[in-house]
């Protein structure tokens, strides 16, 4: 009796030990998983607002990069009336490969109802 008991014993450690196994291995292949391009226009959206205080209403330019990816990003900065004269201004942003923000750059400032006559538009 005392062997069987031992026996469970012993099957349901290993058990154990291989389930807390597989789920470091989930954790470690999430980890390294690159995030999705929409999860990194996301993110970047996100953060650039939080750090302009001014919300993104388009991105006119995505593309990976050796260093991780670069958008351009079409901000409101200042609304008036009628529409077509607010303010909006082109940012440049770079992102690390798993889509934090490392750096961003007002490119230049336009007011929404012109055409840009400079750039055909992106990049």
């Amino acid at each position: 009796m005392t062997n069987t008991k031992n026996t469970e014993e012993s099957q349901g450690s290993q058990e154990n030990q291989e389930s807390q196994e597989s789920r470091n291995s989930a954790n470690n292949s999430r980890s390294t998983k690159r995030p999705s391009p929409m999860e990194v226009l996301r993110q970047a959206r996100g953060q650039l607002a939080e750090l302009t205080g001014m919300e993104a209403e388009s991105v006119s330019s995505f593309e990976q990069t050796e260093e991780g990816w670069a958008l351009e990003v079409e901000v409101l900065e200042l609304e008036r009336v009628p529409d077509t004269m607010s303010l909006m201004a082109s940012y440049q942003v770079e992102l690390d490969p798993d889509g934090q923000l490392i750096g961003y750059r007002r490119v230049r400032r336009y007011e929404r109802g012109r055409a840009d006559a400079r750039r055909s538009g992106g990049r």
